[in-house]
């Protein structure tokens, strides 16, 4: 049984940081590439990051580079988000989620080329 599991979602003032956290279980974690998106209130679910199965190529969308990075642990089955610099326009529900084949590419913004989501951990970002 396949399990997607975020967390370390809150509420931090703007300029702050958050470590988000996705552990999965049931699929092959290790050779899998995973994706960071959120959905803010009333808006599209969009990508926000992705990386290859061995963490070596990383694609950010353009409005959280140099502010955000994502990593991971194979030993762990765990994706993290460290996001730094945080602003408002930053606040929504952040999702991790594991692409269905191939690797991060100029499609990997796509949510339709992902499945196994989690359910969400939600960032608040106040000013």
């Amino acid at each position: 049984q396949v399990q997607v599991v975020e967390s370390g979602g809150g509420l931090v003032q703007a300029g702050g940081s958050l470590r988000l956290s996705c552990t999965a279980s049931g699929f092959s974690f290790g050779d899998t590439p995973m994706g960071w998106f959120r959905q803010a209130a009333g808006k599209e679910r969009e990508g926000v990051s992705c990386i290859s199965w061995a963490g070596g190529t990383t694609y950010y969308t353009d409005s959280v580079k140099g502010r955000f990075t994502i990593s991971r642990d194979n030993t762990k089955n765990t994706l993290y988000l460290h996001m730094n610099s945080l602003k408002v326009e930053d606040t929504a529900i952040y999702y991790c989620a594991a692409r269905r084949y191939g690797s991060c590419s100029a499609s990997w913004s796509s949510s339709m080329d992902y499945h196994y989501w989690g359910q969400g951990t939600q960032v608040t970002v106040s000013s």
